[in-house]
């Protein structure tokens, strides 16, 4: 089995597998709530954007990969509205279920699919919009990930990526403080777990920047890539489409 990196580790794919599979199950209860803590609010209006980039419409058919607690799947049920329609899915279960019971509190019904993004279940030629957010780093082979989003698409589709990437270079110093000593403590405070939070930091580090994933979106076919820094590129949304 290949080796791949977990982190800031080097393990057999499988293992890697396993261990994300660990940090997810783990912080499943309160991942909402730490996003909040962990980005003052700021994840919010982050995906607010991701939904005004994507131009959705009433009727598009959007599906959400690695879509976990469904509040991205919640927004864009409401903007394609009844004639639309909205896949969550995510390869952890737990996440999964979270989606599910978020979007039925919400009165949202949808289809909800365990699916590992390497190999959607899903036929060509299908989608309107693709989106995955704060999930494309924890896939160990990116590469095949995106090209399964795009196969996915129809002509005129588009792929949008919202992660984590490389902040502004005078930032760096304070950021690294915040992501290795302030995220650890705050993930053991709140779910009793500093390591997948201290995955989450080294994870970030690990990840392509904003222009080594535009060239890996290009490199899977996608067309008119471009992206978009937020906070100092803290985070970065690229948009791409399959013409």
């Amino acid at each position: 089995m290949p080796d791949t990196h977990f982190g800031f580790q080097t393990v057999n794919e499988t293992e890697k597998a396993r261990r994300v599979e660990g940090v997810f199950s783990s912080v499943a209860d309160k991942y909402d709530l730490m996003n909040d803590l962990m980005s003052a609010g700021l994840h919010r209006l982050w995906k607010a954007f991701t939904l005004q980039v994507s131009g959705a419409r009433q009727g598009d058919r959007v599906l959400d990969v690695a879509g976990g607690t469904g509040d991205l799947s919640s927004a864009f049920a409401k903007r394609v509205g009844p004639t639309g329609e909205v896949w969550l899915t995510d390869i952890n279960n737990a996440m999964l279920t979270r989606g599910r019971d978020r979007l039925l509190d919400e009165g949202v019904l949808g289809p909800v699919a365990q699916c590992d993004a390497e190999k959607l279940p899903f036929p060509d030629n299908h989608f309107d919009i693709v989106t995955v957010a704060f999930g494309l780093r924890n896939m160990t082979h990116k590469d095949k990930a995106l090209a399964e989003m795009r196969r996915v698409l129809r002509t005129g589709g588009r792929l949008l990526v919202l992660e984590f990437s490389k902040v502004w270079e005078p930032l760096t110093p304070f950021y690294d403080l915040y992501s290795f000593k302030v995220l650890p403590w705050l993930g053991s405070k709140i779910v009793g777990d500093a390591d997948s939070y201290r995955y989450l930091a080294e994870s970030i580090r690990m990840h392509p920047d904003q222009a080594t994933l535009k060239s890996l979106m290009e490199q899977a076919g996608l067309e008119k890539v471009e992206y978009f820094n937020l906070t100092a590129g803290v985070v970065a949304l690229h948009r791409g489409f399959k013409i």
